[in-house]
């Protein structure tokens, strides 16, 4: 397919995601009404309202402006017996995504791996079943209405089992698997695929205030890092240098601002001593885990070696963030920390495909092969080598 042509599917798309608004809203609706008693974190990611819809649009259009990712050289060789060596990108194939409860991943995801020259398998959760099968309409709308195979975009309705056999069997030849759920799903897709698997990891991010620090701007990103609770971007963990000035009087502070958000703080024993209104926790067990709800835990640490040392132990190598005014110490914990995205004195809710500027996303890997952080139709190909001779032998 065409690179116009691509875009030419994605712009219809767009459109009827326009047009078809209110239908969208209507079968979103039924899904949330069939499952009355979810928590507040699948809650917020499966409801589908204006705001989102509009988001799906926009990146559609914002993938269409891209360049496309088929076709692009990589390294080309001639040799001297005239023999021509030319690498180029090429689409894996068929991608199968398993998601849960997220329909924006019906449009964003399968998106970007259509333009990189794709098909694409879709597994949504049976909690948006209703909503993941007329956006799958949709898209095969706009295939066809630009004479494209309306099977460039299938979604299966599949029992959980049915799902693990396809897993196990590949009995629909898929190339690539990109599981977005929580860790049970990770790990059976990685010991029973035989083929690659993308990991999109859970979350647990760690934010380090430095003793040397701009106080009132790391409350600010500790707030914004809680604004949404079921992000995967989120920040779980906050860890305080002991040699803060004022420390009791600053936790306060943050408590309070925390509180005042409807966030529980939960913080081990050297923190919960210095405030009655935390929570002591100190099985180290909750260092691993990833709330998704509005909870968040504080710790001490000694200095940048202990807080880097910390994040990559416990930390899902998702995102961190140091809060310092010392650039060098900033530089130090960038370099060290090991995950995809890092950041110094910024939020970590900007680790997304579009805050980057790759438009719409796959998933954000945490994993270093073959590629991390947000996936963007950039990254959805592989490569292939061409050769062209007129009769060449290798004596």
């Amino acid at each position: 397919m065409t690179h116009n042509h691509k875009n030419k599917v994605l712009t219809s798309l767009a459109g009827l995601l326009k047009n078809r608004k209110e239908a969208i809203i209507e079968a979103n609706r039924s899904d949330m009404q069939a499952f009355p008693d979810m928590d507040d974190s699948m809650r917020d990611r499966l409801k589908v309202d204006d705001q989102k819809i509009e988001a799906m649009i926009r990146s559609l259009e914002e993938v269409a402006l891209q360049d496309d990712p088929e076709g692009k050289t990589l390294y080309e060789f001639i040799r001297e017996d005239g023999l021509k060596v030319v690498n180029r990108t090429v689409p894996f194939g068929t991608i199968l995504i398993i998601y849960e409860s997220r329909p924006d991943v019906t449009i964003e995801a399968a998106a970007t791996a259509f333009k990189a020259g794709n098909r694409i398998l879709l597994k949504g959760g049976k909690e948006s079943f209703h909503t993941n099968s007329l956006l799958t309409d949709l898209w095969q709308e706009a295939l066809t209405v630009n004479g494209a195979a309306a099977s460039y975009v299938t979604y299966l309705n599949l029992t959980r089992e049915e799902t693990r056999q396809l897993i196990r069997e590949n009995s629909h030849k898929v190339d690539l698997i990109i599981p977005r759920g929580g860790e049970g799903l990770i790990h059976f897709v990685q010991e029973n695929a035989s083929v690659p698997v993308i990991i999109s990891g859970r979350g647990n991010n760690f934010l380090y205030i430095d003793e040397e620090v701009d106080f009132e701007m790391a409350i600010r990103l500790v707030i914004n890092g809680k604004k949404r609770i079921s992000v995967c971007n989120a920040i779980d963990k906050v860890a305080l240098n002991r040699q803060l000035p004022l420390l009791q009087e600053k936790l306060n502070q943050l408590v309070a601002a925390l509180q005042e958000k409807g966030i529980e703080v939960w913080g081990s024993h050297a923190v919960a001593s210095l405030n009655p209104l935390i929570r002591e926790e100190n099985n180290a067990a909750t260092l691993c885990e990833e709330y998704l709800a509005p909870k968040l835990y504080l710790t001490l640490v000694d200095d940048l070696n202990e807080a880097t040392a910390m994040i990559n132990h416990y930390s899902g190598g998702h995102s961190a963030v140091i809060v310092t005014s010392d650039h060098v110490k900033a530089d130090r914990f960038m370099q060290e920390v090991d995950c995809a995205a890092v950041y110094h004195n910024a939020s970590s809710r900007f680790t997304d495909g579009g805050q980057f500027g790759v438009g719409a996303e796959i998933a954000i890997s945490t994993q270093k092969l073959h590629f991390r952080g947000p996936l963007g139709a950039q990254e959805l190909v592989t490569n292939k080598w061409f050769v062209y001779g007129d009769g060449q032998i290798r004596e």
